[in-house]
């Protein structure tokens, strides 16, 4: 496995990992697929904007990403970032999203990052556990604020302080 820094050549592959979840999970709340080239201008912004996107390559096949991006865009948050992992069906579970936020968890740190944010679906236990053992705690459930798969989801907000 390596993780390292994406290129717009990988853009194609973060967009087939990211619409699997759409279609089939409740990891992301879009309700249809994204298309590459609003993937790609989703990118360009990341990396205009100073935000690291990295990913797993497992055998030459990226099948991971992760990113940090700004919580919230008023000032009184510029210390608070949110993060996003997405690992492509039938790699999980074999630590790629832990080496793909360990690294976003260090950069926040070089950054002078306060806090990392991330939200979830309160009944994606894997992903809450994940969190936990990243340190994240459990900050706050919003009771049925999305709608996914003819059902109401309820958000979880899930925080990593880092100083």
């Amino acid at each position: 496995m390596t993780i390292r820094p994406a290129t717009s050549a990988d853009v194609e592959a973060i967009t087939t990992i990211y619409n699997h979840a759409v279609q089939h999970t409740t990891a992301s709340w879009d309700l249809e697929p994204v298309t590459t080239a609003s993937r790609l201008a989703w990118f360009e912004e990341k990396l205009g904007e100073g935000w690291p996107v990295l990913v797993a390559e497992v055998d030459g096949a990226v099948v991971g990403w992760s990113t940090i991006g700004p919580f919230r865009p008023k000032d009184g948050y510029q210390y608070t970032v949110e993060h996003s992992v997405y690992v492509a069906e039938g790699q999980r579970g074999l630590g790629l999203g832990r080496a793909l936020v360990e690294p976003l968890i260090e950069e926040c740190r070089r950054r002078g990052v306060h806090a990392i944010v991330g939200g979830l679906d309160a009944a994606n236990e894997a992903s809450l556990a994940f969190h936990r053992r990243l340190g994240f705690v459990e900050s706050g459930r919003l009771p049925q604020v999305g709608r996914k798969f003819d059902r109401w989801l309820d958000l979880v907000f899930t925080v990593l302080v880092l100083d």
